[in-house]
């Protein structure tokens, strides 16, 4: 067998990766797997608060590589959805933009809207919620997710429920209109036949990432509307529903300069925020323009989305689009991982 330079680097940096583990497991890497990056295939050492890339306690933070930074570094990061953190969508329902600006779209109670309409991929949102009497609008809240992407469907939601129980898993999901059933359990994981959608459990129940390989990853958490929110903010909550809802966090991996949405369109560079600095709520519309006629339709007013083609044109220009993204106006690293 002939022994290449390649094939030697590789047994050494696997020996070198063992040694490592098994010496009083001081140092633990990580290989990068996103294709195109400049990190590709390199073992990037883990920090050591968080040594691990898997765990069992939904708290405990985990080992991430950050493929696509400059760096290159392995960072700890939560496995579930902060709230206070860009690509954030929690609450009734408050949003934080890729430009790291607060603001609230209230849409309307059971009716459909786009939060992320790019060339190749679209995210939409189901609303729930009720209007209590003499209440000029509607309270509101993400129930369901539905994801078109590389000419598949994946949905899912948080099912109505009375009363809220920790101990029973308030998550269902779709896979090309077909039930998919996740087992329970922390470290659970369900794959595609092609392996590009990857939905994990971070908790036995009610926490999971979903995985678009080289596309997004999407945290996602379900909640009630406590008795606590409900007197603070008046939703008056009927006692047949707790409004069983979704709190989410978006990451990127390359959407083009024409990404638009509730939340897309703040990662276009060209975007200026209609948002109000220094309000208390902030609040932008758009209901005309990003309402959608179902979960998993790909049309709005304002979508961009198309279905993939068979030939790779499509890819190429939209990865010259890539091209123009500043990402040095993202924050936190969790908005938007760009490439060039």
């Amino acid at each position: 067998m002939e022994i290449t330079k390649g094939s030697v680097i590789a047994i050494v940096v696997v020996l070198f990766v063992s040694c490592m583990s098994l010496q009083g497991n001081a140092y633990y890497y990580k290989q990068c797997s996103s294709q195109g990056s400049r990190c590709y295939g390199q073992y990037i050492r883990c920090p050591a608060e968080c040594p691990s890339s898997e765990s069992t306690d939904p708290k405990a933070k985990v080992c991430q590589i950050d493929c696509d930074k400059p760096t290159c570094r392995g960072v700890c990061r939560s496995r579930k959805p902060n709230c206070n953190a860009p690509g954030s969508g929690c609450f009734d329902p408050r949003f934080i933009g890729g430009d790291g600006r607060v603001f609230y779209f209230h849409g309307k109670s059971n009716e459909h809207f786009t939060l992320v309409s790019d060339s190749t991929l679209q995210i939409n949102a189901r609303f729930i919620g009720h209007r209590p009497a003499g209440r000029a609008r509607d309270y509101t809240w993400i129930q369901a997710l539905g994801i078109l992407f590389n000419s598949k469907t994946f949905s899912l939601e948080a099912p109505k429920t009375s009363q809220w129980n920790e101990n029973v898993d308030h998550l269902k999901f779709t896979y090309n209109g077909n039930h998919l059933a996740l087992p329970e359990g922390p470290l659970s994981t369900w794959r595609s036949p092609e392996n590009d959608v990857k939905v994990e459990r971070v908790a036995a129940r009610n926490s999971i990432i979903v995985t678009l390989e080289d596309v997004a990853e999407i945290m996602v958490n379900v909640v009630p509307v406590t008795k606590e929110d409900d007197a603070i903010h008046n939703y008056q909550v009927p006692e047949d529903d707790c409004f069983a809802h979704l709190e989410v966090q978006f990451r990127f991996f390359g959407l083009s300069s024409k990404v638009d949405g509730v939340l897309g369109r703040t990662y276009r560079e060209d975007f200026e925020n209609p948002a109000k600095v220094g309000v208390a709520m902030p609040v932008v519309g758009g209901e005309d323009k990003y309402r959608t006629s179902s979960l998993l339709s790909p049309h709005c007013a304002s979508c961009v989305f198309s279905k993939p083609s068979h030939h790779k044109e499509g890819t190429e220009v939209s990865a010259e689009l890539m091209g123009t993204l500043d990402c040095s106006k993202f924050s936190y690293g969790l908005g938007i991982v760009c490439k060039k």
